[in-house]
């Protein structure tokens, strides 16, 4: 399997991704800045961490990694975050750069302050 990026940025997002010969697709459902206990950060950055690890959770119990990634959306309760979410998600994603969008929105529960699902393939 391949994944190709398409005008790839420098802030760990691509204009689009190409995948080839995958034979399994993976759709992470909305991830929530919640742990196993129900415990919700009070702080963004901590949220947002939050929020990957449970996206990075989800993509190991189906054997894959954050370069599996194909498409990741972004849903943030609001636009002051955005730089925090990009500086965060560079991070995590290092180098890979998969397609991208964030959306500014309500969000189900008024104590989260994102929520991110994705696309991964193998």
């Amino acid at each position: 399997m391949q994944i190709a990026t398409v005008n790839p940025q420098p802030r760990s997002y691509s204009q689009g991704v190409v995948v080839t010969d995958a034979t399994r697709l993976l759709f992470v459902s909305g991830q929530v800045p919640e742990d196993g206990d129900g415990h919700v950060p009070e702080d963004f950055d901590d949220q947002c961490r939050l929020a990957w690890r449970n996206v990075l959770s989800v993509l190991e119990t189906a054997g894959m990694t954050v370069r599996d990634l194909a498409k990741v959306t972004v849903f943030l309760s609001d636009r002051r975050y955005r730089e925090a979410n990009a500086r965060i998600r560079h991070e995590v994603l290092g180098g890979h750069s998969p397609a991208l969008t964030v959306i500014i929105t309500g969000i189900y529960h008024e104590a989260w302050l994102l929520e991110i699902e994705a696309v991964a393939a193998a």
